[in-house]
């Protein structure tokens, strides 16, 4: 797809870190498969990945983490 943001280039696959707060906690996932612009750097995550990025933040802060770093596992 073509970015969005400075439509100049075709998105490819790759990575990215996603940072989230939630609650008052600071959730950092890394390792996260995304469509990333070679031109700006601009990423995109798929829905599917954004729900499961959410749900994770959701259940961290609900358990009380206030800071969490780690690799993106998708759920199976």
């Amino acid at each position: 797809m073509k970015c969005v943001i400075c439509k100049q280039a075709e998105t490819r696959a790759g990575t990215t870190t996603v940072t989230l707060e939630r609650r008052g906690a600071t959730l950092v996932f890394k390792h996260v498969p995304a469509y990333v612009c070679p031109n700006c750097g601009e990423d995109y995550v798929s829905d599917a990945v954004a729900t499961e990025l959410l749900q994770s933040a959701e259940a961290l802060a609900a358990s009380g983490t206030q800071v969490d770093i780690r690799s993106y596992a998708p759920a199976l």
